[in-house]
């Protein structure tokens, strides 16, 4: 059984790896799994950390939010090395996408019984992301549910939400699938999905796969902003993508600009600038998941 090293981001979510971190390693303990920790100072720092593990046959876990898994799984893109889940962010998307616990004392048995398996990463640029990357609307609430302090948990993203609501402004984006013919969506929201959640929760791209060597391209065009209200609500569902204005389209790759400058978020954290390309990596790292899934 290989050992694991556990990469944790002691900042996550106010702390929370932290305050789970015993029980954590209890847990570890009592499965047999041999393991290290090593505590981040910051992506970078992360990142080096899962290429030493992957180099020593080590499985790199991944304790924290999305952002940190997203860019350990980068690090391991391409190689042998094997990527773990720990969830201890606010949204723990991914871990909720892949039918891991949400408890990290939980998720700690996958270690030890879960399948490796090859999923897809989305990449822009020479970063890479696990699950959703988007702009316009979300730019500001992704911005605004960041500096949040009072509101905790995954509720902090409905919050991020209806803060950006009230001061939203339609924009005109330029969307290209493909190399195909450029799309202008006057709206809110352009976003490339990879896996199907984001926000905590929300199934922004319901019928997405982490395997299937696609991103799922979704525009949300203008509507009045009490019916978008509406609306919000449904996107926990997935039932949004039953509205006329919300379109999805599949692709490898996609081109996006706007009328107004945007920042992309991925996994909940800053990306890029518009204008960007995103394309999909098929089958990109390794990760262990539960058994039978």
């Amino acid at each position: 059984m290989s050992a694991q090293h556990i990469i944790v981001n002691p900042a996550a979510a106010g702390g929370r790896a932290m305050r789970a971190l015993p029980a954590v390693q209890s847990r570890l303990h009592e499965l047999g799994l041999n393991h290290r920790i090593t505590f981040t100072r910051d992506l970078t720092h992360a990142c080096q950390a899962a290429r030493e593990a992957a180099a020593a046959g080590e499985v790199a876990v991944a304790f924290g939010g999305d952002g940190l898994i997203g860019a350990v799984a980068g690090a391991l893109a391409g190689g042998d090395g094997v990527l773990g889940v720990l969830p201890g962010g606010r949204g723990n998307d991914f871990a909720r996408t892949l039918g891991l616990p949400l408890k990290a004392v939980a998720a700690c048995d996958v270690l030890a019984t879960g399948t490796p398996r090859p999923l897809d990463l989305g990449r822009v640029g020479s970063k890479t992301f696990i699950g959703i990357a988007s702009c316009g609307f979300d730019s500001e609430a992704n911005r605004i549910a960041n500096a949040a302090r009072i509101v905790r948990g995954n509720l902090v993203y409905a919050y991020g939400a209806l803060r950006a609501l009230a001061s939203w402004a339609p924009a005109t984006f330029e969307v290209e699938v493909d190399g195909g013919e450029p799309q202008s969506i006057h709206g809110y929201t352009v976003a490339a999905a990879n896996a199907r959640a984001y926000g905590g929760g929300m199934l922004m791209a319901p019928q997405a796969s982490l395997h299937d060597g696609l991103l799922d391209i979704v525009t949300i065009s203008h509507m009045p902003k009490p019916r978008l209200l509406r609306l919000l609500p449904t996107v926990f569902f997935g039932a949004h993508v039953r509205q006329p204005e919300v379109e999805i389209r599949r692709g490898r790759r996609v081109r996006i600009s706007a009328s107004r400058p945007f920042t992309v978020y991925a996994d909940g954290d800053p990306i890029a600038e518009l204008p960007v390309e995103i394309e999909v990596v098929p089958a990109a790292v390794r990760v262990l998941v539960p058994s039978g899934t």
